[in-house]
């Protein structure tokens, strides 16, 4: 996925009443039980349908690591997604999101102003309509740089321009560079 996306991903994974399944059997049964079948699973898992059988009962414990990774990320993709809702619809309501980053950020200002890029460490209570924003980007399939320019014109606005206190004039902040991406609800 993406580095933004994995982010958001991982903060509505804190909110998870109970933890996934963290062995391949039980996975795997998670997995058939929520698409109906084996068939499926194996095609989305890229492996054989007797392959998935056999972890359904047991007679194999141990996964390979790229086929463990990916069952991993499609188990904790699906679980929870009653939970996983209402911590989004939350963030996106009333709660907001935090962002805490470490990233090159620079503006585009008039002539006379310091707009040099710099790496700043910045700790951000963004307002629910950038949580929502980055919702919907996210489910509808947008890229990371979407979602770059999206977590951009949040700071932007909260931390440059703090709310339109101040910078009033300022045209466009860049977010580049991102050393560490981490959110909250």
């Amino acid at each position: 996925m993406s580095l933004i996306g994995d982010g958001l991903d991982a903060a509505v994974q804190k909110a998870f009443t109970r933890p996934a399944p963290k062995n391949a059997g039980p996975q795997m049964r998670y997995l058939v039980k929520q698409l109906g079948g084996t068939k499926p699973v194996a095609q989305m898992l890229r492996v054989s349908q007797r392959t998935v059988e056999r972890y359904v009962k047991d007679q194999i414990k141990k996964p390979r690591p790229d086929l463990a990774a990916r069952l991993e990320r499609e188990v904790k993709k699906r679980w929870q997604p009653q939970i996983r809702a209402k911590a989004k619809a939350k963030a996106a309501s009333t709660g907001g999101i935090v962002i805490d980053t470490r990233a090159r950020m620079g503006y585009t200002a008039p002539i006379g102003s310091t707009d040099q890029d710099r790496i700043r460490h910045l700790t951000v209570a963004l307002p629910p309509i950038y949580a929502a924003r980055l919702f919907e980007a996210q489910e509808a399939g947008a890229s990371d740089a979407r979602l770059q320019e999206i977590a951009a014109e949040a700071l932007k606005e909260v931390y440059f321009q703090d709310g339109g206190r101040r910078a009033g004039s300022l045209e466009e902040v860049r977010f580049t560079d991102i050393e560490h991406l981490e959110f909250d609800l």
